[in-house]
This record gives structure tokens, sequence and C-alpha cells, in this order.
């Protein structure tokens, strides 16, 4: 980001604000948390949230990112899908950050972000990574939102079908994530 230009514009499109990190989400808003098991021990959790962290789960889950920064309260991204005439831009803003913490024993990292002008939904998602007291490495997904248009409200049963696919692959993403296999199937880490 070169001298104060931001890469999506306007302001956050929803109320709420915050709602994923409460854990109270709006009535009205179609609420889904999703909870995966994705991995064993402290090295498998840090490398699930340093992925998480620097957008890394995103990309791996098929999305196109452009973020002003790695994740951090206040940073915009706009992460894209589809392909061609059909790609869908999907501006946010990262809201709320729980930054790892070192240490032993039950841990956990994440964020949430809403959505700006521009995003085919009004609402929130939130990521969350912990690792509990036996060692097990957890991807907990929540959202809500509404469609932000007549046009995304008339398509429902393809959006709702597209916010389904988009978090199995955050989940894949995550559990590859915290094996340390990047993209191409090859160990790191």
């Amino acid at each position: 980001m070169r001298g104060g230009e931001r890469i999506a514009a306007g302001e956050l499109t929803y109320s709420g604000v915050g709602a994923t990190e409460s854990g109270r989400l709006p009535a009205d808003g179609n609420g889904i948390v999703t909870r995966a098991h994705i991995g064993d021990g402290e090295a498998a959790y840090r490398r699930a949230v340093h992925g998480l962290m620097t957008w890394q789960l995103h990309r791996g889950a098929g999305l196109r990112v452009r973020a002003e920064s790695d994740v951090a309260p206040g940073v915009r991204v706009v992460s894209g899908f589809g392909v061609g005439p059909f790609r869908v831009d999907a501006p946010c803003e990262v809201v709320w950050v729980h930054p790892p913490r070192p240490g032993a024993g039950p841990q956990s990292a994440g964020f949430g972000y809403g959505t700006l002008p521009g995003h085919p939904v009004r609402g929130e998602e939130s990521f969350e990574i912990s690792l509990d007291e036996a060692g097990r490495v957890l991807i907990t997904i929540t959202a809500f939102g509404v469609p932000s248009t007549w046009f995304y409200a008339a398509g429902r049963p393809v959006t709702d079908r597209a916010r389904r696919l988009v978090t199995s692959r955050y989940v894949r993403s995550a559990q590859e994530l915290a094996a340390g296999v990047n993209r191409a199937g090859v160990s790191g880490c």
C-alpha cells in the first residue's frame, strides 16, 4: 500500500461487527459454524496459524488474494473466485485479531473480517486455529451474512452451494498447512 491507498473502498456493509468474535451471531444472518480436526501437535498448530495469518489458507483454498499486508486489524483484502467474466471479487476488512501467543498447552489464534461494498454478501466470517489439551489442532470457521443485492438473493441456492464449497476448501487448505504440505504437494516447514 503506497501513500495511504486502500485496495478496497467504503465502509463495512453490515451491523453486528465483531459478532464472530463474541459468538453472538445475528438471528437473521444465516449463521453457520464449521469445526474440523486438521492435525496434531504444536508444530502442526504453528504451521497452520502461520498460514492463516499470511493469507496462505485462502490461497490454498483456490482464492486469488490481494491484501494490504498480513492479517492485522484494519487490513483490507480482496479475494476472488471464479473464471474470466464469471470472477467474483469479495472485498473485506479485518475487524478483530487474536494473535498467536508463545507457550505450552491449549492455544488459539485467528481473525474475523467483514464485508465491504462490492462483496456478494453483507456479513462477517472468522477463522480460528486452536490446539486443545489432547494436542489436536482444530479449525473453526464462523460466518453470518445475507445477500448484498437482489441478484445474489435470487441466486441463493447457487451462492449457498458456493459457500459450502469454499468452506470445505478452507478446511482442506488448513489440513495441508498443518501437515506442512504446500500447494504443490511438497513437504515443507
